[in-house]
């Protein structure tokens, strides 16, 4: 034996206290490991030990969880406030990404909220994904001690609406949790639903939480994890320069799509390939005076709007401009007109959900008010519009490469609506209305979601038809600054090739050098029958299959509606076709390689 083993081997566990020790600390809060970890410090250094009662162990043992999933970043915000808001209130909270957090743990647990998005088409975002297969599957235990509430974010343009909130609570009910504040659904313009619901369950929750200022509790602190986070945030954006705006499709394409960049200065603002950059705006002067003439209402008159948590008396015609969505309709709003104006055929339209969110897509407020005329108030009219939001744009450029410059790819919105020209909000802002050396407030939406593989050996398919090739410009930039080795194969998509081939020049550079190691592209009419980027995808179905074999990251970008859909449906054709599985098993290999960080979606 060599010396100083034989008292190496007197300090360890056998392997039978080894045994004992892991089933003793197994189902431990965090709040248990640092007080258990201190209790056993002081017994290794002869110190005297209190010995507690068993009811300050329990009062120690009180800890708030908040788990967040979100495909952007908004659950993880307000979320973040939470625990801040819990924090000052002397309530210790453990807040976790749902990804990252242990669900056999969920058993242990006395206090939960959820703070959670949902994805277009009612899945769980991304990060929720095996949280929310747990928790209907038969592995999920029984809760009866569970106290908890969830916090639901979404858009009620969307036929499911706060879906994965409502799973979550349906399920945490049905295991036999006590729901100790209903679960809340919030729309785009969440904020005040947020705070109320925060100071609600933090006033219920407190006198449960809080520890005796006698208790062990009161001496430990935990701290949160998080990111050092910029000054500038949705809250206190940015006053940024656009430096410029320059239109990339041809003179004859059928659409307006530019280029544009923007000068962050002296922020101190950064991004990650992947991440989006959010977009204030305010709406065309044009449309604002349209629309106060439809009402018959005075520019002038002073109506009470509430602006950063306060309310503010300002103008009509201000409010209009800067405050509220005119460009959006909401079905609340199209709900209030059909009963305001009485207008029958609004009103037999407002029963169907399904044309609500049809009608609503592509009628502005100002169609609706001319369709039928109502009498109404300023006051009335501006409290049915619900708060203007920003908009958010995939970015198209990397740090790497641009420093204090962030790139958008920006695709006007536009169409025509009894002879008149409809603009969208923000893309007509950044492309009609803002001249370079103009003023644009921002801010950066970072999305974890769909990042770069870490290992720069990896191999990436990227699909982004249209505006969607906006984040895959940004990847490649990152991949040649960063001398990436891995293989990257781009799918990209529009309407023509002499019009619409959007940063043509820069793929064919990319093509030369060889980082672009191959190219497909689809313009859907150039040629009697139309081609889509999934035709070009399983004109390649060999090839596909054995990137992915070998480890490939599979991005998509763009329309959720059609584009993503049908991507994926030929994704699935592939796996079963090339990999001899049924549509079943290809299914759950894509759902295998989704849960992996292999395949990750921009879609909106």
């Amino acid at each position: 034996m060599l010396p100083g083993q034989q008292n190496l081997n007197q300090t360890m566990l056998d392997a039978n206290q080894l045994a004992s020790l892991k089933e003793t600390i197994g189902n431990y809060t965090p709040l248990q490991f640092a007080w258990a970890s201190g209790y056993l410090a002081a017994k290794s250094e002869g110190s005297p030990v209190a010995t507690l009662p068993t009811a300050v162990q329990t009062q120690v043992a009180a800890t708030l969880t908040i788990l967040f999933s979100s495909q952007t970043g908004n659950a993880k915000g307000v979320a973040g406030q939470l625990a801040k808001d819990a924090e000052a209130a002397g309530i210790t909270v453990n807040l976790k990404n749902i990804a990252e957090y242990k669900v056999k743990t969920l058993k242990t647990e006395s206090h939960l909220l959820i703070v959670t998005s949902t994805n277009g088409e009612g899945e769980p975002p991304d990060d929720a994904i095996a949280f929310h297969e747990f928790l209907n599957s038969k592995k999920a235990p029984k809760l009866p001690s569970l106290n908890y509430s969830i916090l639901a974010l979404g858009d009620s343009s969307y036929e499911f609406y706060c879906q994965t909130g409502k799973d979550f609570d349906e399920r945490l009910q049905a295991l036999g949790a006590k729901q100790v504040s209903p679960r809340v659904d919030c729309d785009v313009d969440y904020e005040e639903d947020c705070a109320a619901w925060s100071v609600n369950i933090i006033e219920t929750l407190k006198d449960d939480l809080k520890p005796s200022s006698d208790s062990l509790a009161s001496v430990i602190n935990l701290p949160v994890a998080g990111i050092v986070e910029s000054q500038y945030n949705k809250q206190n954006p940015y006053a940024a320069e656009l430096s410029v705006s320059q239109k990339i499709t041809g003179r004859d394409s059928a659409k307006d799509v530019r280029h544009v960049e923007i000068d962050l200065g002296e922020s101190g603002l950064t991004y990650q390939p992947g991440d989006a950059l959010g977009v204030w705006f305010e709406n065309s002067s044009s449309l604002v005076a349209e629309l106060i003439s439809a009402l018959s209402l005075d520019e002038n008159e002073n109506v009470t709007v509430k602006l950063n948590g306060s309310e503010q008396e300002i103008s009509l015609k201000q409010a209009l401009t800067s405050s509220l969505e005119i460009t959006q309709t909401a079905p609340a709003f199209l709900e209030f007109w059909a009963n305001i104006s009485g207008d029958i055929s609004l009103l037999a339209l407002v029963e169907d959900k399904n044309a609500v969110r049809s009608f609503t897509a592509n009628h502005q407020v100002v169609d609706i008010v001319k369709q039928a005329p109502a009498n109404v108030n300023a006051q009335q009219f501006v409290d049915a519009l619900r708060k203007i939001t920003p908009r958010l744009y995939s970015i198209a450029s990397s740090q790497a490469e641009v420093e204090e410059e962030v790139h958008l790819t920006v695709g006007l919105v536009s169409y025509e609506y009894e002879g008149q020209l409809r603009l969208g909000g923000a893309s007509s802002f950044l492309t009609q209305h803002l001249d370079e050396g103009g003023t644009v407030k921002v801010f950066i939406e970072h999305n974890d979601n769909f990042r770069l593989p870490e290992n720069a050996d990896t191999p990436v398919i990227m699909v982004g038809p249209g505006t969607g090739v906006a984040p895959f410009r940004a990847f490649m930039q990152e991949r040649e600054a960063s001398d990436a080795t891995g293989d990257n194969w781009m799918f990209f998509g529009d309407q023509t090739f002499t019009q619409d081939f959007l940063y043509q020049v820069e793929w064919q550079a990319y093509l030369k050098s060889g980082l672009l190691t191959k190219m497909d592209v689809a313009f859907s009419r150039d040629q009697v029958e139309k081609v889509y980027v999934q035709d070009r995808i399983k004109e390649n179905a060999a090839e596909v299959f054995s990137w992915l074999e070998r480890g490939a990251h599979l991005y998509i970008c763009g329309d959720a509606n059609r584009m993503a859909k049908d991507v994926h449906h030929t994704l699935v054709d592939i796996i079963a076709e090339q990999g001899g599985l049924t549509a079943e098993q290809a299914e759950e290999y894509l759902k295998s390689l989704r849960s992996n960080k292999r395949y990750q979606k921009d879609v909106y």
